[in-house]
């Protein structure tokens, strides 16, 4: 092991075959990925999957709090504050590069393990969401809480909460509702979910399986083992005791509105009856009135986008967002001062103006090529 804040190891696994595996070496920021993480991830996933002795590719974190807390928002708030009223060039790479190893991970050519132990958040859950293989344990805690900061779920949150059914996916993005390993079950955000004390005796497991060097068989061979590990009658439990699905007619009937107002006031009439509501009450009046009406507007347009266009899409809200005042105010007020009272601009959803929504979809007039278009 080293101090890189990603170590990558690889085990020899018999016949030939290498199981790769991928830390997220830090610990004390709860594993939140900062550009030269990125960079790392990308520059190893890319060289193990030319690989033909490369048979899996696991991705961990390190410590028993997080998978990963997300991207590095202190350091994009110094990016953008650096440069006053100028688009900040590398807060706006940052999520060009974060978006492409996000799709790296959805198009990779061999399984990839996720091992989603403890918090996994916002650009966290976007790692996870595309390993072909994703794991919860008892500990894991999940959210895209975007919009208490000024930004909105991203990481291809327009493909994974858009597909969810009764419309929770919207729910999640406006109230940053956090899931348990049983909501990610049911929603098919986790595929398994195994006991946190397993992770070490999995991972030796992994070295000693039947690999084939060929896509499909390895799938298979990875998901029985998986399977071994996996407690279904717990894992089953966790889904049926899933309070998303116990409320998701609730919450259809509360997303069926015209508008971020709308819906915000069923909400708050909501959690006076059922006090599980309330943490999303709570959450959508203080977050951004103009990220809100944004990510209405995501989750509401068109689900069946390729994971290519999502991505393009999302960059170009991204890049909208770091160039608005909001998405910096939001993490002084919630972690850099920490006073909790943002200033939003605009203060209120009646002053969101349908042209500033709508601006978050298209790219600047300044970039002659979409970061993006290779994908």
């Amino acid at each position: 092991m080293s101090d890189s804040s990603v170590v990558f190891e690889e085990r020899d696994a018999g016949n030939g075959r290498t199981v790769a595996f991928a830390l997220l070496n830090a610990e004390r920021a709860l594993n939140s990925l900062s550009r030269a993480m990125i960079d790392s991830l990308q520059a190893q996933l890319d060289a193990w999957a030319k690989r033909d002795d490369i048979v899996c590719v696991v991705l961990h974190g390190a410590g028993e709090k997080a998978f990963c807390a997300g991207g590095d928002v202190i350091g994009l708030y110094k990016a953008m504050t650096a440069t006053g009223d100028a688009p900040s060039a590398d807060a706006e790479a940052f999520f060009a590069h974060e978006y492409r190893l996000d799709h790296t991970i959805h198009r990779y050519p061999k399984p990839v393990l996720c091992w989603g132990n403890g918090t996994v958040m916002g650009g966290g859950l976007g790692v996870m969401a595309g390993a072909s293989h994703r794991v919860v344990t008892e500990r894991s805690r999940i959210a895209m809480p975007e919009v208490t900061i000024g930004l909105f779920p991203d990481v291809g949150a327009s493909w994974f909460l858009g597909r969810m059914p009764q419309r929770i996916g919207l729910f999640l993005g406006l109230t940053t509702t956090p899931m348990q390993p049983g909501d990610a079950l049911w929603l098919g955000l986790a595929d398994y979910r195994i006991v946190s004390s397993e992770r070490e005796a999995l991972f030796d497991t992994l070295t000693g399986l039947d690999w084939q060097g060929e896509r499909n068989a390895d799938d298979a061979v990875l998901a029985r083992a998986l399977r071994d590990f996996e407690d279904v009658e717990a894992a089953n439990d966790a889904r049926r005791e899933s309070a998303l699905f116990a409320h998701q007619q609730t919450i259809a009937r509360l997303t069926d509105s015209a508008t971020v107002a709308e819906f915000q006031a069923r909400l708050a009439e909501q959690a006076e009856a059922d006090a599980w509501f309330a943490h999303g009450a709570k959450a959508i009046a203080g977050a951004s009135p103009l990220s809100l009406a944004v990510v209405h507007a995501q989750l509401a347009r068109d689900p069946k986008l390729s994971i290519e266009d999502v991505f393009r899409r999302e960059l170009a809200m991204a890049i909208a967002c770091t160039r608005r005042p909001d998405f910096a105010e939001g993490i002084r007020a919630l972690l850099v001062d920490k006073d909790k009272n943002p200033q939003w601009a605009p203060a209120t959803l009646d002053e969101v103006a349908p042209e500033a929504v709508a601006a978050h979809f298209r790219l600047p007039d300044d970039y002659d090529r979409h970061p993006l278009g290779d994908l």
